[in-house]
């Protein structure tokens, strides 16, 4: 599965559109997840950097809501390198829509 998409890219807020915006104003733009553990990224800005892209979002690591959940930056190539335990890739959920304080 393609992680990032034109669709996506028109969509994504350059970093730090959102520095003074409430949780409740702020979409996620694409959800990824590992289908085989427990991790989460919800992506609500982002930009090029050379081959790459850069994100930033609210990342959960467990169940749920999850035990360790933080704001951050990660990158693209990152999510294309993760495997979960049974070696699974990161994908795209396709059908996902919210804003960020309904997944907090």
């Amino acid at each position: 599965m393609k992680l990032m998409t034109k669709g996506i890219e028109k969509k994504l807020p350059e970093l730090g559109t959102h520095d003074c915006a409430g949780t409740e104003d702020i979409p996620v733009v694409v959800k990824y997840f590992t289908p085989d553990s427990s991790w989460t990224w919800y992506v609500t800005e982002g930009e090029r950097e050379g081959d790459d892209w850069r994100f930033f979002g609210w990342v959960v690591d467990g169940m749920g809501k999850g035990h360790y959940p933080e704001f951050g930056y990660f990158m693209l190539s990152d999510l294309e390198s993760v495997r979960g335990c049974l070696g699974l890739s990161v994908e795209r959920d396709l059908h996902f829509k919210a804003n960020l304080s309904e997944v907090m």
